[in-house]
């Protein structure tokens, strides 16, 4: 049996396409998985890696930056406290292939391949990854483009989540990257059916300034009262939380839900009747965003309302299976929602029933597996 190391600075238990990589390889290969957090439930070998605990000083915090300003991207990596302790933990794994997820675990990866495969899956365009801020753009901007220009060469395949991006990288870097979205398996779900009073709007994930979730609930300012809006947050920010429930503290049909596991959030939303993600292009990469949620909502049988994202839009309007608004103006997705009679969203979540069948892990997978196989990390 093949080994194959999977590695990823985030939570792996709450990071959804990474466990979707543990799921693919787990019974045919040797996995070693490491990343923060717990252990997931899988048949796998879990190495925790270490984070800073203790906050850098202001004279280390300086140095930092000078290298940073200075263009010493190799030096500042080999350097960081997570890179040089996951190296250590991670010296006797020998696997025959590794698959390096998000650019801080792709240096890492050549590394201890020693020669061996490195696959490498991009969740996001690494060089513009928080570009809406100034200070990103000038340290870690050309930290980031620096990095790519140095190891994308070297990687013998990549991934990506969406088409809009793949080609970003392919301008800049000259790579070709394979899109794998971030889909779901496919649920064995139907249409819940309408309650013949309500339309049900659901949004999930997590509550971060920067997406802006208050359009949302603006939005709900010019819908009739057939409208209800759950938001299912998970807490990223606590003042923006709060700001958040104040917003919406004086309009009933605006509630806050608990979030559910993971696992359960198909099976949790089918009960709703749209999925509505409203996410203003503020940086490139959420300009091309084509999130775990859009296909969340597509396999629990949800009508889809989003504003002109292109990824997402394109989507839409392949299957039909929802409203695409013709600006980010609040008003402009508001008055597509408000012309939804029964049978118009009835015809909506027939159709993302439809499209569940395509838009799912299940047609990923092969993707994958096969740049696996092609590899020698199979077999």
């Amino acid at each position: 049996m093949k080994k194959v190391l999977i590695i990823s600075f985030s939570e792996i238990w709450r990071d959804p396409r990474v466990m979707r990589q543990i799921r693919l390889l787990e019974s045919d290969c040797d996995v070693t998985v490491a990343g923060f957090g717990d252990r997931p439930e899988a048949n796998i070998r879990f190495v925790e890696l270490l984070r800073q605990q203790q906050r850098a000083s202001l004279p280390r915090k300086l140095l930092w930056a000078l290298k940073l300003l200075l263009g010493w991207a190799e030096s500042y990596y080999w350097n960081q406290y997570e890179v040089v302790t996951a190296a250590r933990l991670l010296s006797d794994t020998a696997p025959d292939l590794i698959i390096a997820n998000d650019l801080p675990a792709l240096p890492l990866a050549l590394r201890l391949a020693k020669g061996k495969p490195v696959v490498y899956d991009a969740h996001e365009y690494s060089p513009r990854e928080n570009e809406e801020r100034w200070a990103w753009r000038l340290l870690f901007g050309r930290y980031n483009d620096a990095l790519c220009r140095r190891h994308l060469p070297q990687v013998d395949s990549m991934l990506t989540v969406c088409q809009g991006i793949a080609d970003e990288y392919a301008r800049n870097y000259g790579v070709r990257p394979l899109v794998v979205h971030n889909a779901p398996q496919r649920q064995p779900l139907s249409p819940s059916p309408l309650d013949g009073t309500s339309i049900r709007m659901i949004h999930h994930g997590v509550a971060s300034r920067s997406r802006q979730l208050e359009l949302m609930i603006e939005i709900m300012n010019h819908l009739d009262q057939r409208f209800t809006l759950d938001l299912m947050l998970i807490e990223g920010e606590t003042e923006y939380m709060q700001l958040l429930r104040q917003k919406a503290q004086h309009d009933p049909r605006i509630r806050f839900v608990d979030p559910v596991p993971m696992s359960q959030i198909c099976q949790r939303t089918n009960a709703y009747d749209v999925g509505l993600f409203f996410l203003p292009p503020n940086s490139f990469n959420y300009r091309y965003a084509l999130p775990n949620k859009f296909f969340e909502f597509v396999q629990a049988r949800l009508a889809i309302a989003i504003g002109p994202s292109p990824e997402m839009a394109a989507l839409v309007r392949k299957y039909e299976c929802g409203v695409v608004a013709e600006s980010f103006e609040p008003s402009a997705l508001a008055r597509l929602l408000q012309n939804l009679d029964p049978a118009g969203l009835t015809s909506l979540k027939a159709a993302s029933h439809r499209a569940a069948e395509e838009l799912c892990f299940e047609q990923a997978a092969p993707i994958v597996l096969s740049e696996v196989r092609r590899l020698g990390g199979l077999g």
